[in-house]
């Protein structure tokens, strides 16, 4: 058994240690905000969290976890009030709203560290996730709302 911190919440887990962390999150826990998308860490749909930093839970491995804290999408707020699921809402950024879980956890990341970024900033940080919809000029404008 592992005991993971998930959403500042402690979840005991029994997998695998091998398992991908995607698979932990969505089916022992069921927080199914986080998406499979490519399932070889390209797409950046499954990203959450880890230790603040963004990661590809298709690609990390429950061993690998341990201690550390994890962030989901269901983690920035329970009521979408978190200034990027704002800025997400007010930019009408989604269009199929497959990714968008994985955008928004990027860009959390993002703000984390620069709470100010500029287009340079955004584009780096965000290069890894693809939306088959193209919305990336409204995700740009909502991470610019929300860092304001």
């Amino acid at each position: 058994m592992t005991t993971l911190n998930i959403n500042r919440r402690n979840h005991d887990v029994v997998a695998d240690p091998e398992t991908p962390l995607l698979w932990v999150l969505r089916d022992h826990i069921g927080l199914t905000g986080t998406k499979y998308g490519c399932g070889i860490a390209r797409c950046g749909t499954c990203t959450v969290l880890l230790d603040g930093v963004p990661v590809r839970s298709c690609a990390v491995a429950l061993s690998d976890v341990r201690d550390r804290p994890i962030t989901t999408i269901e983690g920035l707020s329970a009521d979408n009030s978190h200034p990027l699921q704002q800025a997400w809402i007010e930019e009408d950024v989604p269009q199929c709203g497959y990714c968008q879980s994985g955008q928004i956890m990027s860009a959390a990341g993002l703000l984390a560290e620069t709470d100010t970024p500029d287009d340079d900033d955004i584009d780096a940080a965000m290069a890894g996730n693809f939306c088959r919809c193209g919305t990336y000029g409204r995700i740009r404008k909502a991470i610019h709302r929300a860092a304001r």
